[in-house]
């Protein structure tokens, strides 16, 4: 063994004479000798983009509960939550870890790395003088997507040095204005959306519209996919300008008038979203509801909208399970409108289970309430709709009936109805439906509750967008505070908000308290401390 020891030393003395006799041409080659020939040292940014693609889109935990289309009645340990008002990290922060990379998330349940790294990377390896236009201005299309989220969710957010770490050393990013945000990000969907250039690079990749996405979308060459990113980016435009109605009504009814010039969608062959296969790309969300199914049930406002308008897509959404603890091997459920039945806002568990208590009471292992339906809307495989045909014209029949476009309320009508009818075809591309029948539709959109009356227009429009965002967290809960609609009753149980009402945004993680601690308490001065009362710039009282 000595004898061996003493032959590696004296090897190891030669090599680094060799390289001090020669110390230029072992610094010349340095790079070359230093790289794993089988690491990864270039990647198309086209493939960041599409694993940007798969994101985060709201969780049943958080904003679907303050909406009050879902509901977790218990008010202890682990499932305490927004049910009851009660702030928990837990809660809060799954957008915020789905979005930006940190110690405990350099990479996604699915593979990929958080969308605003991936996003980044990609904008900087393609550089500012690129000559992939195309690829470029959809990235900053869909990451002003992003960001809408990110603020309309927690208010001033890191932007500017976000997901800079590597290229730029921003370990600890500052937190941005979230109004400098929604100024800056209106300026990136409008250079975007000119750059695209129908006789540039046709984006295979891209999962919405390229080579990879669904038939209904599916495009082959750059023409008609430049098409589709335009409709998207406009889509998004208008989006962002409905934002202002309550702070500044003639700066929302300016940008929305230029975003339905420039062309928003007009089908659901328009709607961007990506599907699950429910195995490698499984809904992570829906899994926690099948996996943990004795918390998880329907909120009680929201099944009766369903079953006052007899919605013949509450078949798809809400279900009675024989055991509500064992959901998942349960292929057929109770799907019959008459018999579901929702949990009441801010009652427990406990009060449901008392003996005499005016509730339900147990089923199983659960509560005898209704639940989401896990062999259709809320399967592992399902599609996730970004942004939809049906959530456009809706904001186009409220842009109408509130004069910001032409046509009164007879075009706001014909945007209503054409929504909510795209709203329903588009359940056909979840697993095991059948298709709502024309003659379905026609019956819903008469329906004495449904049908457009002008003297209730903006309840009945906002309504409509309340349901079709039952799986887009994020945009049903930034709607509701933007225009109040609908008309939903507080939670009695304050919490956290200190006084009944409902929360005005998400409490940034702690993670950020104990590790950026010097910008997150900045920002939480900013907006009026990090509290689930503080208002977003644009949600004015």
């Amino acid at each position: 063994m000595s004898n061996s020891n003493d032959m590696l030393k004296i090897i190891n003395r030669l090599v680094l004479l060799s390289c001090f006799a020669s110390l230029a041409a072992c610094d010349k080659d340095f790079e070359k000798i230093n790289k794993n020939p089988y690491g990864v040292i270039s990647i198309d940014p086209a493939l960041l983009f599409a694993g940007a693609q798969r994101n985060h889109i709201g969780t049943w935990n958080a904003e679907h509960i303050i909406v009050q289309q879902f509901i977790v009645p218990y008010n202890t340990g682990a499932n305490a939550g927004f049910s009851f008002y009660v702030d928990i990290d837990g809660n809060s922060l799954t957008k915020w870890d789905q979005s930006y990379a940190n110690a405990g998330n350099a990479t996604l349940t699915n593979g990929n790395a958080p969308p605003v790294k991936n996003l980044t990377q990609a904008l900087n390896l393609l550089g500012p003088n690129t000559p992939r236009i195309n690829l470029q201005s959809i990235i900053r299309i869909w990451k002003a997507q992003l960001f809408m989220g990110l603020v309309d969710n927690y208010g001033d957010v890191p932007y500017s040095e976000a997901g800079k770490a590597v290229s730029d050393g921003k370990f600890f990013p500052k937190y941005d204005d979230d109004a400098a945000i929604y100024d800056d990000l209106y300026k990136e969907l409008k250079e975007s959306i000119a750059a695209l250039n129908p006789s540039g690079e046709f984006v295979s990749a891209d999962l919405f519209y390229g080579a990879n996405a669904q038939p209904s979308t599916k495009t082959s060459n750059a023409a008609d996919h430049v098409a589709k990113w335009k409709k998207l980016g406009n889509s998004l435009l208008l989006r962002l300008g409905m934002r202002y109605s309550k702070l500044n009504p003639t700066k929302a009814a300016d940008i929305v008038a230029e975003a339905f010039a420039g062309g928003v969608m007009t089908s659901n062959a328009d709607n961007a979203f990506v599907k699950n296969d429910g195995t490698v790309f499984a809904q992570q969300d829906n899994l926690a509801l099948r996996n943990f199914s004795q918390f998880h049930y329907a909120a009680e406002p929201f099944v009766n909208q369903l079953k006052s308008t007899s919605d013949p897509r509450a078949r798809f959404m809400i279900a009675q399970y024989a055991d509500p603890g064992a959901i998942a091997s349960n292929l057929t459920p109770d799907i019959t409108l008459a018999n579901q039945y929702g949990v009441p806002i801010g009652v427990t568990s406990d009060q449901i289970l008392a003996p005499g208590s005016p509730y339900r009471g147990a089923r199983g292992s659960g509560l005898n309430y209704s639940q989401f339906n896990v062999n259709i809307i809320a399967a592992p495989g399902v599609p996730e709709f970004w942004v939809t045909y049906a959530q456009t014209s809706l904001l186009l029949a409220e842009a109408a009936k509130r004069g910001w476009i032409a046509g009164g309320d007879a075009q706001a009508k014909i945007y209503y109805d054409n929504a909510i009818t795209a709203d329903m075809e588009a359940y056909s591309l979840y697993t095991g439906t059948t298709p709502i029948s024309a003659g379905e539709i026609a019956a819903y959109l008469t329906h004495p509750n449904v049908i457009y009356t002008p003297a209730n227009a903006l309840n009945l429009i906002n309504t409509q967008y309340w349901i079709v965002n039952i799986r887009n967290g994020t945009e049903a809960f930034a709607n509701f505070r933007r225009t109040g609609l609908p008309a939903l009753t507080p939670n009695p149980v304050p919490g956290a908000l200190g006084s009944v009402g409902f929360a005005r945004r998400l409490s940034y993680p702690d993670l950020e308290a104990s590790a950026n601690t010097a910008n997150y308490n900045e920002a939480a001065a900013a907006i009026g401390g990090d509290k689930l009362s503080s208002r977003v710039f644009w949600d004015t009282p």
